[in-house]
């Protein structure tokens, strides 16, 4: 349901819920207020046109808070005539929530409130049938696995677990160097030989002097 009303001179649609700014107005912040000045209320297919308002129809709104809107330059000039005027305006408004449009008795609040309390069961009841159907699915899911056979063993094969053990400790063994034994170490080292088992040196022989050439002279 949706209406038009006049206030200000200026004319607004609106519905339950709507904010919006109409020119100041004097109530305070929190208070409610009725727009009496109804053009028109529909609801579906139905409208009520006034003329020019329509009789048994109200607007209530409640009064969000007072403010000022956006600044208007307005310039005057008269040329040749050095004739210059420079003003500024802020409009004063007033912010209105829509609360209820009624009409003959019939109040878009209460249908507002009915529609939003059946869809919320609606979704309720959806939620429920979700959370069933999901314990359904876990239940078989379970009675499947429970059903499945275990795979049979391979006869002469060994359990995985004791082959992985016996292969690292293999693994281990060989890339563990062996440890040097001290005493092989010194056995093997070569030793220095000794002054006794060295063989004897040979005496250098002696040179004989040479004897003098005998010549003609000392025969």
């Amino acid at each position: 349901m949706y209406a038009v009303i006049e206030t200000g001179g200026k004319q607004y649609r609106v519905e339950v819920g709507t904010e919006l700014e109409v020119e100041l107005l004097d109530a305070e912040p929190g208070k409610t207020v009725t727009v009496g000045r109804v053009l028109l209320v529909a609801d579906g297919d139905d409208a009520s046109i006034g003329q020019p308002v329509v009789d048994g129809a109200a607007v209530s709104a409640e009064v969000v808070r007072q403010s000022r809107g956006d600044k208007v330059i307005a310039f005057k000039y008269r040329p040749k005539a050095r004739r210059r005027v420079k003003k500024g305006h802020r409009q004063d408004l007033t912010v209105l929530r829509i609360s209820d449009i009624t009409l003959d008795g019939k109040s878009a609040a209460k249908s507002a409130a009915k529609a939003e309390t059946d869809a919320k069961s609606e979704r309720q009841r959806l939620e429920e049938a979700a959370a069933a159907q999901a314990a359904k699915d876990a239940e078989l899911a379970a009675k499947l696995a429970a059903s499945k056979p275990a795979p049979a063993k391979k006869p002469g094969a060994k359990p995985k677990t004791s082959t992985k053990v016996d292969t690292k400790s293999d693994a281990k063994a060989e890339t563990k160097p062996a440890a040097k034994d001290s005493s092989t170490t010194k056995t093997t080292t070569r030793a220095k030989p000794s002054d006794a088992d060295a063989p004897a040196e040979t005496p250098a022989p002696k040179k004989t002097a040479a004897k003098p050439r005998a010549t003609k002279k000392d025969e």
